[in-house]
């Protein structure tokens, strides 16, 4: 690759959901809960839920499909597959490989990257860097999650926020900007805050599912996540030197729309440049950012040229942030 290619750029976005959709009103026949109240507190009306038969990668798959007939661009031509997810089909092989294959891509490299609601955003650093440095010329970066599978339904707390999804962009090389900067940080200090405490190594808990579900204290997941996405901000401006009023549009993290509002309000942004999917996703965890790009790509909103900022927090905690020259 010659060396004046410095930039990842993105050539095109892709998204998948399941077709079965669950309302606020649906959960009200089986919790204790209301469509307000769900909606005063987190924004959300529906979310989309996989059926048993459905699985991350089949997702993942139909997501990328989609951007390789968007783009025309050969699935052999691709030299790096990175899929961000909490929820693989199996402890291994990797669902990028079970991916890979499906696609018929070459024998490039595939691989995971778990940092829960922030797995894209760290994927898609990663897949930057190598383009940087010349290793790659185009990369395949998925978000994907089937995120319900680990929702305990009785728990009202949880079961209203989470739903499954997949969304992918394709990278390639060009002295044209495209990716600026990518920052990603974590602080497993505040692990138990958002959590699902068990697994391989720990071992399982005697009941149904082995205790696989998502444990969370949201009023204090709430505040962390306000206040760390607001130092991300200042930081990702700072690296490029560019003040806040030169953000075209903001495209946060759908977890909770009191938390995309605090975002939007530190960098005095009107909610009419900020892309807002929870309503109608939930939270899809790491296909959350990529499936609101694809929208506000495919809904002709954003357009070529213009500043986007990426950001999401996650368990662990992880967060990150991408500005992005579209």
């Amino acid at each position: 690759m010659p060396n004046n290619m410095q930039f990842s750029r993105i050539i095109a976005t892709g998204s998948a959901l399941p077709e079965k959709v669950v309302t606020n009103h649906d959960l009200e026949e089986i919790l204790d809960t209301s469509d307000t109240w769900i909606r005063e507190r987190t924004g959300i009306c529906e979310r989309r839920v996989a059926p048993a038969d459905q699985t991350t990668c089949d997702l993942a798959e139909e997501a990328c499909r989609q951007v390789f007939e968007r783009s025309g661009v050969d699935p052999k031509s691709v030299d790096l597959l990175i899929v961000g997810t909490t929820t693989p089909d199996l402890v291994f092989p990797s669902t990028a490989c079970l991916l890979q294959h499906r696609l018929g891509m070459e024998e490039c490299g595939a691989f995971d990257v778990n940092a829960a609601c922030s797995g894209f955003i760290y994927a898609l650093s990663v897949a930057d860097q190598f383009i940087r440095s010349g290793a790659v010329r185009r990369a395949l970066v998925v978000g994907a999650e089937t995120l319900t599978r680990m929702i305990d339904w009785n728990d009202r707390g949880t079961a209203v926020l989470f739903g499954d999804g997949a969304g992918v962009v394709l990278l390639e090389a060009s002295d044209e900007a495209g990716v600026l900067s990518t920052h990603i940080h974590a602080n497993g200090g505040h692990a138990n805050l958002l959590c699902a405490d068990v697994g391989v190594s720990r071992g399982f808990k005697n009941e149904p599912g082995g205790g696989l579900k998502v444990l969370m204290s949201g009023n204090e997941v709430f505040r962390v996540a306000v206040r760390t996405l607001g130092r991300i901000v200042d930081e990702t401006l700072a690296a490029n030197s560019m003040d806040k009023s030169e953000i075209d549009w903001l495209i946060p993290h759908q977890a909770n729309l009191r938390i995309i509002q605090a975002t939007a309000k530190k960098l005095d942004m009107p909610m009419e440049r900020v892309i807002v999917t929870v309503h109608k996703h939930g939270n899809t965890s790491s296909a959350s950012v990529p499936l609101a790009l694809d929208e506000a790509v495919s809904s002709n909103r954003v357009k070529r040229g213009e500043n986007l900022l990426l950001e999401a927090f996650g368990g662990g905690f992880t967060w990150g942030a991408a500005l992005i020259r579209y």
